[in-house]
Order: structure tokens, then sequence, then C-alpha cells
């Protein structure tokens, strides 16, 4: 995918990702240095002491006299992190709501206490980033070309300067295996992955992975829509390049799929429906994308909406199209589509 194009799909796709609008729409229209769970905190000190390095998924090795210290991140990236005990200096992204309360991709983090560098797509302020004396940044990449989420095009090079750069890909792989490198990041930085709670997380993780394999296997008769809802647009999603859909299609889920040529013009990430168009696709479950960018299921009032099978029998559950990269947060998302696999009336 050339990179200028892939920039531009997705960034724009990418929120569509799983169906998505988050960015999709808005880009239409427009700590504590010691751990704080985990047991981490004496490893983080330990690894403080000596040289550190990672190699992340462009291939890009990063060394650093000392185990960084100051770390910015993508909120979501910061929320994974925070699961591990490993804490942040500053954030970008979605932290925070329109009431000040934590977004809901900054986890389990006490956005008080966070520096935010910018809470929206487009929204870096330098300066302040600056101020932080960096000595990494780390963002997640959804197109293969390395490019870091949420870091604008027009400043990246001057970001650049100020630190180095860690991205992991969330581009065209199962989740297994991002969450495999988040744990990896985690502990080049100090976190005990050997801690019981962690150990623990990974373990309910593989069950609720087998749960859903085996509802799938159970049920293959049930039709699972991806959607993201806008003003104006219904967003459908194919199962191609997002982790968390790539997945559920390996373990069975049986997932409605726009052809080839309808999700061409998103770059293959999903077709857009008019609301008039929403019963295009038949299914008997609905997943729909929980980012607050995107209007969720209890505030859409279209009628044609309203009149779906799925939606009539509430067979509507929530989507995490960018998913908190650790154990602890992605097993929920594998336990609510099993569950609602296994209760699913056949409806379409």
């Amino acid at each position: 995918m050339p990179n200028a194009r892939a920039t531009h799909l997705t960034r724009r796709g990418i929120l569509a990702a799983g169906g998505a609008i988050g960015l999709g729409a808005a880009l239409a229209a427009c700590g504590d240095d010691d751990a704080k769970s985990g047991g981490s905190a004496d490893a983080s000190k330990s690894a403080a002491a000596g040289p550190w390095s990672f190699e992340d998924d462009r291939g890009t090795k990063v060394r650093t006299d000392r185990a960084p210290a100051s770390i910015v991140a993508f909120t979501g990236v910061a929320a994974a992190l925070h699961d591990y005990g490993i804490e942040v200096k500053g954030v970008f992204g979605p932290t925070t709501t329109k009431d000040g309360k934590a977004d809901v991709q900054a986890g389990d983090m006490d956005v008080s206490k966070l520096t935010v560098i910018g809470n929206a797509w487009g929204q870096f302020n330098i300066e302040k980033y600056a101020s932080l004396a960096p000595d990494v940044l780390i963002s997640t990449m959804f197109d293969d070309a390395g490019t870091l989420w949420y870091v604008p095009e027009e400043s990246k090079d001057k970001i650049a300067k100020l630190a180095p750069s860690v991205g992991i890909s969330v581009f065209d792989r199962q989740l297994p295996k991002p969450l495999e490198r988040m744990l990896a990041l985690a502990e080049s930085l100090g976190a005990d992955v050997r801690a019981a709670k962690i150990v623990e997380a990974k373990k309910n993780f593989e069950k609720a992975a087998e749960r859903l394999r085996k509802a799938a296997k159970a049920r293959p008769e049930i039709k699972v829509l991806v959607g993201s809802a806008s003003q104006d647009i219904f967003y459908v999603s194919g199962s191609n390049f997002s982790i968390d859909l790539e997945y559920y299609k390996a373990l069975g889920v049986n997932l409605v799929e726009p052809s080839a040529k309808a999700l061409k013009a998103s770059g293959g990430w999903f077709e857009n429906l008019s609301w008039e168009n929403v019963d295009k696709y038949p299914a008997d479950v609905i997943i729909m994308d929980d980012r607050t960018a995107t209007i969720q299921p209890a505030d859409i009032t279209e009628s044609t909406w309203k009149k779906l099978p799925a939606v009539k029998a509430g067979q509507v559950v929530a989507r995490t199209p960018e998913p908190i990269l650790s154990y602890d947060k992605c097993t929920p998302m594998l336990n609510n589509l099993a569950e609602a696999i296994e209760k699913a009336k056949k409806v379409a």
C-alpha cells in the first residue's frame, strides 16, 4: 500500500476499522515513575540501571543509555502499559470525554495525573511534549508503512527529533500477536511478566478464545455484522486488516463480509451505507463500535436501524476496534461475543 494513500485511507478507515467512523467521521469533518501494579516497581528500577533496547514492528531497534523514565504514548498504548505496571508521563489520543471523564481508550488510568499532549485527531502540542523531556514515544501502527497512530503527519519530523519512537503494529495480523508484542515491550521497560496477575490474565484470555471458538463451532448459522454509526453513514467492516476481526474469523465466527468491490473505496476496510440501506446485509448479531467519536446504539434514532431483526431482538453488543493491548482488557471482548453467539436467536 503506497505510503501517501495508506496514511489517508488507513487513518480514516481504521476507525472505520471494524466498521468504524470514529475517526472516519471526524476526519471527514475536519504519572508517576513507579509502577503501580503487577509487582513491577522493583523490576522497573532494575531495568533502569543499564542500557535499554527494543526492536519494534518497523524493524527499528531503539537504544537508550537506560530504560526510559519519561514515556509518552498513544492513550491506548499507555493504558496497556498501565495494566502491566508501567506508567507514562504524557499521552496523545482520546483520553478524556467532554465531561472530563476517562475515555474508553484510557482504560484504568487516572487521567487526572497525565499530561495530555492532544485529546483529538490532529492535536499534538509539541511544546508540551518537549517539556516532558521524553525518553521515548510509543504508538500503534495501522498500516504497513510505519505510520505512527495519532502522530500528525505535518509535524512528525519535528516530533521525531525530540525522542526515539517505538511502533507496535495492529495492521493485518491476529490479536494474539500484538498482545505478545505489547507484553514484550512492557517487559523490556521493567514489567514483571511472571507476576501472578499477568499470568492469570493470559490464561483467562486463552480460555475466552476457546469459549468463542466453541460457540462459533456450535452455532455456525449465526451471522455477525460489524458496524459503526455516524450521522449520515453506517459503516460495515470487512474482516481484513483489523486485529480483532481477523482473529474472530480464525476462531470460526461467521462474519458478514462486504464484497471486495464494496470495500475498495476505503482501501479494504469497510463499506459505506446510507441509513436507508442499513438492512443490506442480514445479520443475527451486530457488534458496534464503542469509541466515543461514534454514535452508540442507544442513541441511533433512524427507523431503518430500529427495524433490523437483530436490533429488535436485542442482539446488539459492543465492539472495541482499537483494543487496549493487555490480556486483561481483551478477554472481555472475546467473552462478550461468545455469549452473544451462544444466546442469539436466529433472526436473519
